[in-house]
Formats: structure tokens, sequence, C-alpha cells
């Protein structure tokens, strides 16, 4: 297994990180501890988890359910110095997260509080602010994106409250570290603007949707994480299970995401499918897994810090898991590169 720093940090963490928003829903109690366990003894030292999972689907009677089950994980185990954890703070909009107001140095305070208490932690290792509260073009709202409407005193004065009250959570050794997600370069750059302006903790990571279908990172985002050495953390790297192949040809397995989201949150259409069939025709090409290919694809960006995979089953997880000892030569990237000049955007 492969560690990165992240961002300027100290911290190193393992090129595969575990995603855990299927936990409390998807999978129980006992199947997360023991992906927990077995991502670990494979190399794994870093884990992935919001206030909101688990989100297949959302609800209020499921919210916080994830971060406990990480949390008898970490009472049971005794392993809680072996692994990074990730935690995040739900943006605005959620009515059941407190009443469903914008991130604001209070609702870091009562939803941080939570987290650690639901973790049974002291400390979370690389806190993030979940999506900002101007609005964003992530998750198919890109089509309606209209960042003319933002106030952008508002938007400074926002970031400079929450940079403060961030650095005193650091200063009191409850984060470590902090992120950003679903955020935009703008909005990134202004982040790091302000805190070196006024010493301030610095945006280690972005954890950003990013895959085979799904590039945006590659251009504006891709110089700022170049020069200013702020690593993505990519979600969805298997676009929901597309890329896996499991739902081609029409295929539904029971229990799996589209039969939870018929359109994976915008994904999935008559359009994508073919798409993805060329994808898979490359792993078939070059005798490789495809899940292992889209794995290895992100890993292989000079942007990439660690992808972060999901998985319902040990067996999905080992799979995934194998991405991490896997190069994709020249050959398989031009491949790659032919269907992505024909299908930039197929979502």
């Amino acid at each position: 297994m492969e560690y990165r720093n992240l961002g300027r940090s100290d911290l190193a963490v393992s090129v595969i990180c575990l995603g855990s928003m299927t936990w409390g829903t998807q999978n129980s109690e006992a199947e997360g501890h023991a992906q927990i366990d077995y991502a670990l003894d494979r190399g794994v030292n870093f884990i992935d988890t919001a206030e909101l999972y688990p989100s297949n689907p959302l609800s209020a009677e499921t919210v916080g359910r994830t971060e406990e089950i990480i949390g008898t994980w970490v009472a049971n185990s005794g392993r809680r110095d072996q692994v990074i954890i990730a935690s995040k703070v739900a943006g605005n909009g959620i009515s059941y997260i407190q009443d469903g107001i914008g991130i604001s140095p209070e609702k870091i305070r009562v939803s941080l509080e939570g987290s650690l208490r639901r973790m049974q932690t002291d400390y979370v290792d690389l806190y993030q602010l979940h999506w900002p509260n101007r609005g964003s073009y992530h998750f198919r709202q890109n089509w309606n994106y209209d960042p003319t409407t933002q106030d952008t005193q508002q938007t400074l004065d926002h970031i400079h409250a929450v940079l403060e009250y961030l650095g005193e959570l650091v200063a009191a050794g409850k984060i470590r570290e902090i992120g950003l997600s679903n955020e935009t370069c703008w909005g990134t750059s202004q982040f790091l603007r302000i805190a070196e302006s006024s010493n301030l903790p610095r945006v280690v990571s972005l954890q950003n949707e990013y895959s085979l279908m799904y590039r945006s990172h590659d251009l504006d985002l891709a110089e700022l994480s170049h020069h200013e050495q702020v690593g993505l953390l990519p979600y969805s790297p298997l676009a929901c299970g597309m890329l896996t192949g499991k739902y081609q040809d029409g295929a539904r397995p029971a229990g799996s995401r589209l039969t939870i989201n018929p359109d994976l949150w915008g994904r999935a259409s008559d359009a994508v499918w073919p798409v993805v069939d060329q994808y898979l025709a490359i792993a078939r090409k070059h005798g490789i897994d495809p899940a292992q290919m889209a794995i290895a694809f992100c890993n292989q960006r000079p942007f990439v810090t660690s992808s972060i995979i999901g998985a319902t089953s040990i067996e999905q997880l080992s799979i995934n898991l194998g991405a991490a000892e896997l190069e994709l030569d020249k050959e398989v990237l031009e491949d790659i590169h032919k269907v992505y000049r024909l299908h930039p955007i197929p979502y």
C-alpha cells in the first residue's frame, strides 16, 4: 500500500480511503466493523465518514448511525491510533440536522461535539465542510449553477469566521487538519488566501466527485492542487458502481444502490450506459478488472491523494483494494483518453 501526505501536513494516508456511507442502511454494524478490520489488515489507514451518513438512503431516522458504528469499532478494537478518521459537518438544507442551517462556527461546534461523541474519540484527524453555504455545481447542480447570485463580501467574511473557529478547535486538539468538499476553484483559493493572510489553518484536501465519467477536476482545480498542494480525495471513483459493470444489460442486483436510487443521483440515464460499455471494453481488452482500472486511474492522476471506495461486501472490498497494486500502462491510458475525448461529460 502506498501512502501520501494530506497537503502540506504530516498526515500520511493510504492511497485507498475506506468510505463508510453504507454502514447503517445497506450494511449492518457487524459488517461495518468487518470492513474496517479487513481494510486495515490490507494496509488502509484512512476512513471517511460524515455526520450525515448513512446516505443510501438519507433519513432522519438513520442520520449519525455510520459514525456510531465507527465509534463502537473504536471502543471494541482499541485501534484508534492506527486510523486517520475524516468526517464532515453538513451544509445547509438538511432539515433534520440543526434545522437545516448553513455552516457557521456555532453549527460546527454542535456538529463536531456530536461526531466526537458518536465515534467515541477525542479528536477527528481531518474535519471537512461538506458543501458550501453559497451553493455548489456538484451533484448535477451544474446545469443551473449561477455564481452571480453570490455576495462576495458575505462569502469572504463567512470563510474568515469559519477558519478562525476551526483554528480554535485545532489549538484545542479536537481536530488535526481541515478540508473542503464539493468546493470550487475560487472557493478553495479564498480559503487558502485568508488562511495565509490571517495565520489560520490551511486546507489540506478537497473531497469532490471524480471518476472516468466525471473529470471536472482536470482543469483549474488540477492547477490549484499542483501549485497549492491541496490534494483531491475523489468520491464515487466507480461512478456509483456503474464502472464495475454490475448494472449492464439492465441488471439490478438486489440491495444495490441503483435499486435504492433509480437514477443514482442524476448519473444514470440512457445516454450514460453506452459510455460505460466503452470503458468496460477497455478493461476486457487489457485483462483488467474494471473496478480496479477505474480506481487505479484516479490514483495515477497527479493531483489525487487518496480515492474513497465503498463496498457492501468483503468480496467487493477486496477487489477495490486490489487497485492499490495496479499501475495502468501507456496503452490503457491511451485507450481511456480516446473514450474521454468522445464523451468528456457523459452525465
